[in-house]
């Protein structure tokens, strides 16, 4: 059974910091580039950053550039979103995927339909 587990989401003010964590079970993970995706209310899933299997290559959107860290674990089957100077248009449901296609590859993708296993999600609000 697949499984991607977020945890970590909470209420923070604006300027605080969390750290989400992604657990995987059921699927090859070290293998595989991951990546988190947040939604907010009535918008599109985005593009949050990704990692490649090694952890040697990470992307992220423009906007959260500079203030968000992804990381993994692979001996803990674990991707970490760590997030600071968070603002309140950081507000959204945060998910960790898969890469669909990343297998020991040096490319992850940053649009949703590239990541084929997905996680329930973790609730980030930000207030002002």
């Amino acid at each position: 059974q697949v499984q991607l587990v977020e945890s970590g989401g909470g209420l923070v003010q604006a300027g605080g910091s969390l750290r989400l964590s992604c657990a995987a079970s059921g699927l090859t993970f070290s293998r595989y580039g991951m990546g988190w995706f947040r939604q907010a209310p009535g918008k599109e899933r985005e593009f949050v950053a990704s990692i490649t299997w090694s952890g040697s290559i990470t992307e992220y959107w423009d906007f959260v550039s500079g203030r968000f860290t992804i990381s993994r674990d692979n001996t803990k089957n674990t991707v970490y979103l760590q997030m600071n100077s968070l603002q309140p248009e950081d507000t959204a449901v945060y998910f960790c995927a898969r890469s669909r296609d990343s297998y020991l590859s040096s490319s992850v993708g940053n649009r949703p339909g590239m990541y084929d296993y997905w996680g329930q999600g973790t609730q980030v609000t930000v207030s002002s």
